[in-house]
């Protein structure tokens, strides 16, 4: 294992979902953007997890791929199978423009499976042992 690459994924992973976090507290919300970065932040904690195992993990955004190389090494992963193929329509097309109507039960949504993907056993075991809270 890379602990610098593993470390470097989830910090990135966390900026994501802290500016999803920040841009929702905003008085002029982009729902888009929002949402946009949560599943940036679920791709690279699950890239992260996957480097820990030293799966050099693929250059894709697709949610539910990457899930499928998680679960194969932790069947924790299963209990985020749902929140990923949610998550995944706001992974790549949301920045294109009339692809969907995004409001803010898809902002909460957003919020909330990246909290909990952050913090199932394997991820929150790697954001520990970096002391990242």
């Amino acid at each position: 294992m890379e602990i610098e690459d593993v470390m470097e994924w989830v910090q990135l992973a966390d900026d994501d979902f802290d500016s999803a976090v920040l841009l929702n507290e905003a008085v002029r919300k982009h729902n888009e953007i929002i949402c946009y970065h949560c599943a940036q932040a679920a791709e690279k904690y699950l890239k992260a997890y996957l480097t820990s195992q030293d799966i050099i993990p693929e250059k894709t955004h697709n949610l539910p791929f990457l899930n499928k190389f998680c679960i194969a090494q932790d069947n924790e992963f299963q209990n985020i199978s749902t929140l990923c193929n949610m998550l995944n329509r706001f992974a790549n097309d949301i920045r294109y423009p009339h692809k969907y109507e995004v409001n803010e039960t898809d902002v909460k949504f957003s919020i909330d499976a990246v909290e909990t993907i952050r913090n199932i056993k394997p991820v929150l075991a790697l954001r520990n042992f970096f002391s990242i809270k």
